[in-house]
């Protein structure tokens, strides 16, 4: 069975390092990687703790991205399911700065600074102050004001951005390529249990699947505007595509055998980065982008080249 890892650098993710730095929060993600998926209860029996302790671990666990959640019948009506989503996390004390400044390029892409799409129905987008065009209605993802926007979402389609290829500027051949988003699925109002395909493609070759389990709304997001009504969209799930020479990889878990070589990015001067629900997908649940000014994280795309 492949093993997920997640590698945290020291000073950059200390929201992660924060979340882990509670002895009973450390528990629960031993439990979860030993047991497997649990529910609050049990995991309240197993560790003799109060069920409440419990509930609000996983939740700090959650907003961190280390645990993943999904509801399920039980015998008295639904009940929350918990899994860990990493097997091992290791923290980097590695100064990046000193020796590895000139190996990363990092381009950060705003959310509404997309160059093609093709949308469809429940869609919209939002600033931070609010929304832009009327929702619904596909031909305002062509307005200007689109730049300014903090949150994107559409039920199927895709949105397409144009990243600038530096490393064929610098003449520089790209060990790996990474895509960091925050996303969820897209229903009307919010669902937790509402799985959706999403997929990347880059340069026109699909990399990768995520299925996201919903969208979320059970709290506003850590980033969210207070004007934005709480039955909308909160906060997503921050996912890292990888591609590099072993393959692509999300999170750390291999996902396909598309290597950066196959991308030949040295014959483009752009990188073409498109997000969207494919047509053959199993499930289609649609997509929330998170830039900044929404979301739990405050940021948007960001592509790093590792060269």
């Amino acid at each position: 069975m492949e093993r997920s890892f997640l590698t945290i650098d020291a000073g950059v993710n200390d929201t992660v390092i924060k979340a882990l730095s509670a002895p009973g929060r450390l528990q629960l993600l031993k439990l979860l990687c030993s047991k497997g998926p649990m529910n609050v209860n049990d995991m309240a029996r197993a560790l003799s703790l109060p069920q409440s302790t419990v509930a609000t671990g996983i939740q700090i666990l959650e907003e961190v991205g280390l645990v993943e959640s999904r509801l399920a019948k039980g015998r008295k009506g639904n009940q929350k399911i918990c899994a860990a989503v990493y097997d091992e996390i290791l923290i980097s004390f590695e100064d990046k700065s000193v020796n590895k400044a000139d190996d990363v390029i990092e381009v950060e892409m705003p959310v509404g600074l997309y160059t093609s799409c093709d949308i469809h129905a429940p869609c919209g987008l939002c600033s931070s102050d609010s929304v832009i065009g009327l929702l619904d209605v596909p031909d305002y993802f062509l307005d200007p004001q689109r730049m300014q926007a903090g949150l994107v979402w559409f039920g199927r389609g895709y949105v397409e951005y144009k990243f600038p290829n530096n490393a064929k500027v610098l003449n520089k051949d790209v060990r790996a390529i990474e895509f960091s988003m925050e996303l969820s699925s897209e229903v009307p109002g919010t669902n937790p249990d509402w799985p959706s395909d999403i997929t990347i493609w880059v340069n026109g070759i699909p990399v990768g699947t995520w299925t996201s389990p919903g969208d979320y709304g059970d709290k506003r997001g850590a980033h969210t505007p207070a004007w934005w009504k709480l039955e909308g969209s909160q906060y997503g799930k921050l996912k890292t595509w990888r591609i590099s020479t072993r393959g692509t990889f999300i999170d750390g878990i291999s996902t396909s055998n598309v290597t950066v070589e196959d991308l030949a990015l040295a014959q483009h001067s752009s990188i073409r980065l498109r997000i969207g629900i494919a047509e053959n997908a199993s499930h289609t649940g649609g997509v929330n982008i998170f830039g900044r000014g929404f979301g739990n994280h405050g940021r948007d795309i960001v592509m790093r080249l590792y060269i």
